[in-house]
């Protein structure tokens, strides 16, 4: 077993590297690179004294700054910071796609993952993920078919099965997580809060879980989050989906953000003194056979002034477990006065692509599908990147 795992992962390193070169891209030019540490406090536990609600962040500062806000990127869940440094097959990922085109970028990891340090002493258990949990929604979903647009992923950058070098690489980069979500929440927009309160304006861009921990961020930080990357953000809004495949595809979880797009507090007006208040109600009818029916707030329906006061992208891709349910997150925004663009990459010809597009062949067209709306929706001020 050993001697297969080696072969495995040796096999995964050249086809790595041999991406790596293929991708011809430039060195980078860089003013400063660097890491740091944001929020964190000591806790003692049974005498013993730790820090805990530190998120480790690493920046990259081009020598030619031609954006004046910076990008802070968030990853997933059983993710880490790599998501946007890199991809599993050796090609340059978002990260360094937004530095040559002028941004500062701020990666983190989030508190308890990865360099972030888990401490099960201070965060309570975690909860492990099996590495098959990448095959059947990521990597090779097509043969699993658990949602109705799973069949049409085309942009793996292999074959995606588990003895896929990318998916090797894949596999060995998930992580255990804080197994209390709602904590990790409270957790990450601490953070996060700290960071912005560090660094100043800037553009926050959160994949997956990590859309729970934006909206909760930018409520608090109006003034500092000049835009909003919501890439596939957690949801749909209070009630978690469970895909069973055909011919029912989707069956109701439990209730997962009680404050409609997250766990955490949100500035409403009128304001909520318990999320019971926003009382939700279900759609009777889909909007089309592959979409789940809409968790809404009752009419009338509460405000949410903080998050209209910067531009906020919602993007889907064509063949992820977010196509049936992220018109539900939209929804609810505008429900609460905030007008989201929606980007659906299918709707433009970018198609195939499933959760992680980050990470997948034409990762590279979806930055660019990014960038061009930040050109349009986020104004260039005087403002420059602080440099650590």
């Amino acid at each position: 077993m050993l001697r297969t795992y080696t072969t495995l992962v040796a096999a995964a390193m050249c086809a790595t590297l041999s991406a790596a070169q293929a991708a011809g891209d430039p060195p980078l030019v860089l003013a400063k690179e660097g890491y740091f540490y944001v929020g964190g406090h000591a806790a003692t536990i049974d005498g013993h004294q730790y820090v805990a609600g530190q998120m480790y962040t690493e920046f990259r500062i081009p020598a030619k700054q031609t954006h004046p806000y910076p990008i802070i990127m968030v990853h997933g869940g059983t993710m880490s910071g790599i998501n946007y440094t890199g991809t599993p097959d050796g090609r340059e990922g978002w990260a360094q796609y937004f530095v040559r085109r002028g941004y500062a970028v701020y990666v983190v990891d989030q508190p308890g993952r990865a360099r972030s340090s888990y401490n099960e002493k201070v965060y309570g258990e975690y909860r492990a993920v099996d590495a098959t949990n990448s095959l059947s929604r990521f990597t090779e979903q097509e043969k699993y078919k658990l949602w109705p647009q799973a069949h049409l992923h085309t942009q793996w950058p292999g074959t995606g099965a588990a003895d896929d070098p990318a998916v090797q690489q894949l596999a060995a980069s998930q992580l255990p997580a804080i197994a209390d979500f709602d904590k990790q929440q409270m957790l990450n927009r601490d953070a996060l809060v700290a960071l912005l309160d560090k660094i100043g304006p800037s553009i926050l861009l959160v994949h997956s879980q990590a859309g729970a921990f934006g909206w909760p961020v930018a409520d608090a930080r109006p003034n500092l989050v000049r835009a909003i990357l919501a890439i596939e953000p957690n949801g749909p809004p209070f009630y978690d989906v469970q895909f069973v495949g055909a011919p029912d595809y989707f069956k109701q979880g439990k209730l997962a953000l009680k404050y409609g797009i997250t766990s955490d507090p949100l500035t409403y007006s009128p304001p909520v003194s318990d999320p019971a208040e926003l009382a939700p109600v279900e759609e009777a009818k889909a909007d089309a056979p592959d979409k789940v029916r809409c968790w809404l707030q009752k009419e009338p329906a509460r405000q949410l002034p903080n998050l209209q006061k910067m531009p906020i992208l919602v993007l889907t891709s064509e063949a992820s477990y977010h196509a049936p349910y992220d018109h539900c997150t939209v929804k609810y925004l505008r429900q609460a006065g905030v007008q989201p663009s929606v980007i659906r990459l299918a709707d433009i010809g970018i198609h195939g692509n499933s959760h992680v597009m980050m990470l997948e062949k034409n990762n590279k067209d979806i930055a660019a599908v990014i960038g061009r709306w930040l050109d349009k929706s986020v104004p260039k001020g005087s403002k420059t990147a602080a440099a650590h």
